[in-house]
């Protein structure tokens, strides 16, 4: 078996991980809807990859990646829901100014965008995160989910209607 997949397909390269970074931070912080949630997720998913060598039937190391990070923030939902919940920290912490940090209007204006994205259903928000924030063609983001070209069209139609409703442009 194994050879065959081998002889079909070609080794993840853990060096090219890197390459594949910002796209699958976007794509972390859609899902999660926050910075830091983002950069733990990207993380995790790059420590799964690496535990051992991977092999891929096709050439789309970026829908294989979105895939593996879309299961692992499934599967971190899920262990949280069976933690108890924990107190945030207090909001009256000082904080020193960053000249070089986008406005904070910016700051708010994507942070919302991505909490819309967040809070879509799975199917819709699978593909806007694919399509819009990896920047996947239609045909590779339907291949990485396992849905029809046709049927993806329609859920990123969807997912901006319902995105484009709750901020109210």
């Amino acid at each position: 078996m194994l050879a065959r997949v081998m002889s079909s397909g070609h080794r993840l390269d853990p060096d090219s991980l890197g390459d594949h970074i910002d796209r699958l931070y976007r794509a972390a912080w859609s899902l999660c809807g926050s910075r830091e949630e983002a950069d733990d997720l990207v993380q995790e998913t790059f420590a799964r990859v690496l535990r051992k060598p991977r092999y891929l039937r096709g050439e789309d190391d970026l829908g294989y990646l979105l895939r593996v990070l879309r299961n692992t923030f499934v599967s971190g939902r899920r262990a949280a829901a069976r933690r108890p919940l924990t107190d945030p920290l207090p909001d009256d912490l000082t904080a020193i100014e960053d000249r070089f940090a986008p406005s904070p209007e910016a700051h708010l204006e994507t942070a919302a965008l991505y909490a819309a994205i967040a809070s879509l259903p799975p199917q819709f928000r699978d593909a806007i995160i694919a399509v819009d924030v990896a920047g996947l063609s239609y045909r590779e983001a339907a291949r990485a989910l396992h849905i029809r070209e046709a049927t993806l069209t329609t859920r990123v139609y969807r997912a901006r209607l319902r995105v484009a409703d709750t901020l109210d442009i």
